[in-house]
């Protein structure tokens, strides 16, 4: 809970995956981040799928303010199947900092051995951010979608979903490792952070640009040292964080 607690508190507004039904271990988190810690958390998503997960934005009440939306991606009847949803509820919430607002949309795809299976979801969530940054006189400045897309590499097919509709992450995050599992001969592209861009790769982002500065962070070399990896992951985390700088204009 420490090291959770110390690598949030660097940040402004955090997503957290994978926050489980029982509210008892955020409500831990927050108390050790101290009060001027916020939460904004979605219900759990029912189902074998959903795993008894919710999504989480923790944020610093000092540095930025909710600025009214919230809510979850709940996609329209497509022909028979009327009931067809995401495993896992995409869940977004919109921010302000110094009257520059933005809309983060936090998303933990279907995982599934098989990439193919992964393909659909992926598929529907990027045209479905499209389709809302597309839209006027909707709630809808500097979108941007962050999460765990479980994206294997880039240039598969799962890549290429993600990115069709012009969604994109800042090159600085390519090498960067997503789990404390990957190694030089076995790398993943999960996590993503991402947002819209112009064909010419013109940011759409609106009164704030990005800082060219983005990583993650190793947090294995400083916690249970005699640990292996998979031992830490059930007490941390399997993956590491990602993050990136905006500047306000």
């Amino acid at each position: 809970m420490s090291c959770l607690a110390a690598v949030i508190s660097r940040f402004d507004v955090v997503a957290v995956q994978e926050s489980r039904r029982n509210p008892r271990a955020m409500k831990r988190l927050l108390a050790t981040l101290g009060p001027e810690w916020r939460v904004i958390i979605s219900d759990v998503t029912e189902g074998a799928a959903g795993n008894g997960e919710r999504i989480a934005f923790l944020y610093d009440s000092q540095r930025v303010q909710p600025s009214g939306l919230v809510g979850e991606i709940v996609m329209p009847p497509v022909g028979d199947d009327p009931a067809g949803q995401f495993a896992r509820t995409p869940y977004t919430a919109s921010f302000v900092r110094a009257g520059t607002e933005f809309t983060l949309a936090s998303v933990h795809v279907l995982w599934g051995k098989n990439p193919v299976e992964r393909l659909p979801e992926i598929t529907a969530f990027a045209h479905w951010m499209r389709n809302w940054a597309n839209r006027p006189n909707d709630w809808n400045t500097n979108l941007m979608v962050l999460g765990d897309f479980n994206l294997d590499r880039i240039g598969d097919p799962l890549y290429e979903a993600f990115i069709s509709t012009g969604l994109w992450p800042p090159t600085e995050l390519n090498a960067v490792p997503r789990t404390i599992f990957d190694d030089d001969r076995n790398r993943h592209f999960y996590d993503q952070i991402a947002w819209f861009s112009k064909p010419d790769g013109t940011s759409l982002l609106q009164g704030l640009k990005y800082g060219q500065r983005a990583g993650s962070f190793d947090f294995i070399p400083h916690v249970f040292r005699g640990l292996g990896r998979s031992e830490v992951s059930w007490r941390i985390s399997d993956h590491y964080p990602l993050w990136c700088e905006f500047l306000l204009l």
